[in-house]
């Protein structure tokens, strides 16, 4: 599996994007949601909010109330490659001053995607570092909960990274766990891949070399369609092999579960028939499950693949697709 890199900024492609502009509201007033439920930061100028603006104002009012099922809830930041402090520390500002807690994804390791859609990544270990320093600067004192580089892990196990880097990958790994915790209210979820990876016991020694006993616990269907109760069971297994470990899920756009037709190897990019899932919270059903969460932002594209524009691009006719299966 790989991902698609959701590097939309506050509405902005992560060329142009610096997550400073996060006090604006796109006009389609959005609110935030009741802390106890959910207490992540609904970004009221995210993607999705613009689209609703713009459908509302094309006279589009039932698309619109379509899109605000995306716009309203809470979904995950992706730090950009560039001025990570400037972003991070937007996204938290912004995140504070709501009395909320800012989601954000890390996912800018070398080699990254093995050369898929999502490729790029650090240019080295030390411009790793060095973003990873501006990432945590940005941060500070402020609440965030962070999902450490998903599917660097699996692809360290399923043969995809050369093994000449693996070494390298386990120590940047450790290290931002361990830069991460050292902030006051941060905390940290090491991605663990999903439960179409049948092999939660080739996975959890990993998790051990690249830190997940410092880490809070990890995350699994990160962009993927895995239901909530495979992905619960998947997590539990690992669970056991790791100290007990919690984990978060990414039920984003899980509500009718995995496409099961086409070519095997890209049935996760781009999917028809999918559905939002549970929307995010803390509320879940099970004791190690720490919340469901709107990793993948929903309406942002997989990759270049089913019509579908470059990874992380907004493509709003999916979007829609996506909220309307889920009436």
């Amino acid at each position: 599996m790989v991902l698609g890199a959701a590097l939309l900024i506050t509405g902005c492609s992560s060329d142009g994007g610096d997550g400073s502009d996060t006090g604006a509201d796109a006009g389609a007033g959005i609110t935030q949601q009741p802390k106890e439920i959910a207490p992540f930061w609904v970004n009221p100028d995210g993607t999705a909010a613009q689209q609703v603006a713009a459908l509302e104002k094309a006279g589009k009012k039932q698309d619109a109330e379509h899109i605000r099922k995306i716009a309203e809830q809470p979904v995950a930041e992706w730090v950009g490659p560039d001025n990570p402090e400037e972003q991070t520390r937007g996204f938290t500002e912004a995140a504070d001053k709501a009395g909320r807690t800012a989601l954000l994804v890390l996912y800018n390791i070398p080699h990254r995607d093995c050369g898929q859609y999502s490729q790029g990544g650090a240019a080295d270990g030390n411009a790793y570092r060095e973003w990873l320093d501006g990432v945590a600067a940005g941060i500070g004192d402020r609440s965030a909960t962070v999902i450490l580089e998903p599917d660097a892990l699996l692809h360290l196990v399923d043969g995809c990274t050369p093994e000449q880097f693996h070494e390298e990958r386990y120590d940047l790994l450790k290290g931002a766990v361990t830069k991460l915790k050292s902030l006051k209210n941060t905390k940290v979820y090491l991605d663990a891949g999903n439960a179409g990876w049948q092999n939660p016991d080739q996975i959890f020694e990993p998790l051990k070399r690249a830190g997940i006993e410092q880490a809070d616990g990890f995350s699994v269907n990160v962009s993927n369609f895995y239901s909530t109760d495979d992905s619960i069971a998947y997590g539990k297994q690992l669970s056991a092999k790791v100290a007990g470990k919690h984990f978060v899920i990414d039920t984003s756009r899980n509500g009718k579960g995995p496409y099961a037709q086409g070519n095997p190897d890209e049935r996760w990019c781009n999917p028809p028939g999918r559905a939002l899932g549970e929307t995010p919270t803390t509320k879940t059903a099970d004791p190690l499950v720490d919340a469901y969460l709107w990793v993948k932002r929903p309406g942002e594209s997989d990759g270049e693949c089913k019509g579908g524009p470059k990874a992380g691009q907004w493509w709003g006719d999916y979007a829609l697709k996506l909220a309307k299966a889920s009436s």
